[in-house]
């Protein structure tokens, strides 16, 4: 099977690139802006004729499409989050590959859920910002193309290559100077947030399972628990050694808004937890690496860091 991969070089696309090159059975054929890409292409800039085209050279049987952006202003999240699934859909319906898509969304599309719920793939989405703006309406796009294709809707992301500019990367970092400088006290902000965090690794298995299922629309990919950032604190401290007090002090950037209620800068909300029951029906799937592993190896990058 010959899959065409786009977006490799992201957080999630270098852990599905090495999960699909470890099957015998996969021919890989990556597909990015970077100058390490098999063919260099930009998905918010080019045609959907010249992709097209490359589709019928390489002959895929399998797109799978981890590109996109996650920061940015609204104009540059359109651009590579909704733009470019656009261009892969029309390409995909140009191309005489009659390949398979599988899209890689995003929790963020839903926005907040009510504490203490599991949010199915039945649940209306109410994106909080931009980015979920822009992820939920390339989902849109991809349902409504009539192509054989799955949106994986992933949850928190976590594991190695986590990003510093992540809440726990933030927090892994945060640690790694306490502890160069010695500081007994690490101040802390926005740990009663609740996410659902699922190791990256996890969901590089989803997306190979899902290329190779039949399943269309929505899957969930999460773990179907919502942990708060407070515990991912404790558990960082754990693998770090640090010994220190975690002291959780006030965010100005959640402070309340006229509306009265905080602003979360993913628009998620306080909590998020994942219904994964879809995943595990028509994926075969389950979440197989625990939180503690993930943030084990969040904290071994950022004690390496110089």
């Amino acid at each position: 099977m010959r899959v065409l991969l786009l977006g490799a070089n992201g957080f999630v696309g270098r852990h599905v690139a090495e999960r699909l090159l470890a099957d015998p059975a996969v021919q890989l054929t990556a597909l990015g802006r970077s100058d390490d890409a098999d063919v260099r292409f930009d998905l918010s800039s080019g045609s959907p004729g010249a992709l097209a085209r490359f589709m019928d050279a390489v002959h895929p049987g399998v797109v799978v499409n981890c590109a996109g952006a996650t920061r940015g202003g609204a104009r540059e999240l359109t651009r590579h989050n909704t733009i470019a699934v656009a261009s892969v859909c029309e390409a995909m319906r140009r191309s005489a590959t009659s390949a398979r898509l599988v899209q890689v969304g995003c929790a963020a599309e839903y926005g907040p859920s009510p504490t203490g719920s599991s949010t199915a793939e039945d649940a209306v989405p109410r994106p909080g910002g931009p980015y979920g703006v822009s992820k939920l309406a390339g989902t849109e796009l991809v349902l409504g193309s009539g192509l054989d294709a799955v949106v994986l809707r992933v949850f928190t992301p976590v594991g190695p290559g986590t990003s510093t500019a992540s809440p726990i990367g933030r927090l892994a970092e945060a640690m790694r100077r306490a502890m160069q400088t010695g500081d007994g006290d690490l101040k802390l902000t926005g740990l009663g947030v609740q996410r659902d965090f699922v190791d990256v690794r996890d969901v590089a298995r989803a997306v190979h399972a899902a290329s190779l299922s039949a399943a269309q629309g929505l899957v969930n990919i999460g773990t179907g628990r919502s942990v708060p950032l407070r515990e991912v604190a404790a558990a960082l401290a754990n693998a770090a050694g640090y010994t220190g007090a975690l002291h959780e002090v006030e965010d100005p950037h959640l402070m309340a808004n006229g509306s009265g209620h905080a602003h979360y800068p993913d628009g998620c909300g306080v909590w998020q937890q994942a219904d994964i029951r879809t995943a595990r029906d028509r994926l075969g799937w389950r979440p197989r690496i625990a939180l503690e592993e993930s943030l084990a190896d969040v904290w071994m990058e950022a004690a390496c860091r110089v």
